[in-house]
């Protein structure tokens, strides 16, 4: 299976640097729907057998962009979501640095395991979206009507894609600042019986 992982293109709190977890149901602003629009056009010529995507606004825009050159519906999943930040939503970078720089410096640190205040964790984070990733692998590996190559879209969001690209690659969650990955940045993960491999990864030549 080609698991082709998108993220959202860009929102007004993204432009403001602004946290955007998964209780701010922002939609696209004019860049992130240009962005779309590009991400699009970038992959029409793909293959693609389905579409899978965040029910968040911001992502189900930048999915139903890419399935309009695509003869498949989207089907939205809870489970990617975006993190669960609690009383983080919607703080500048700013203010996040000076009120919580202890305690996020400890987060990146420890595995995964500590909660965001009122939040959720990178370990629940990651738990949640590996369900629908195993489910997709389930379907499309081992259904003898899908005995080709599956081409799956996932769009979703920062800390979804990270945390899906990481467990395929058997990495520890402590890798996640080592990583970064731009609104609507495309990278593609090759799933086979006997290994995975990360072909492309944020992608935005397009």
């Amino acid at each position: 299976m080609k698991l082709i992982l998108v993220r959202h293109g860009e929102t007004s709190w993204n432009k403001e640097r602004r946290v955007q977890g998964s209780d701010s149901d922002i939609e696209l602003n004019d860049t992130g729907l240009e962005q779309a629009r590009k991400v699009a056009n970038f992959l029409k010529n793909e293959p693609i057998n389905v579409i899978f995507s965040s029910p968040m606004q911001r992502a189900r825009a930048t999915a139903e962009a890419i399935a309009s050159y695509h003869q498949v519906p989207v089907e939205f999943d809870q489970g990617l979501r975006e993190l669960n930040v609690g009383e983080l939503e919607g703080m500048s970078a700013v203010n996040l640095r000076t009120t919580f720089s202890q305690f996020l410096m400890q987060w990146w640190q420890d595995g995964g395991a500590t909660k965001l205040p009122s939040g959720e964790s990178l370990i629940e984070l990651q738990q949640r979206a590996w369900k629908v990733i195993e489910r997709l692998l389930e379907r499309y590996k081992t259904s003898p009507e899908h005995n080709t190559e599956t081409t799956v879209v996932v769009v979703s969001h920062y800390f979804i894609t990270l945390a899906i690209v990481i467990k395929a690659l058997n990495l520890p969650l402590d890798f996640f600042p080592k990583f970064k990955l731009d609104p609507g940045g495309v990278s593609i993960l090759e799933f086979r019986d006997y290994e995975t491999r990360l072909l492309t990864f944020n992608d935005t030549s397009y």
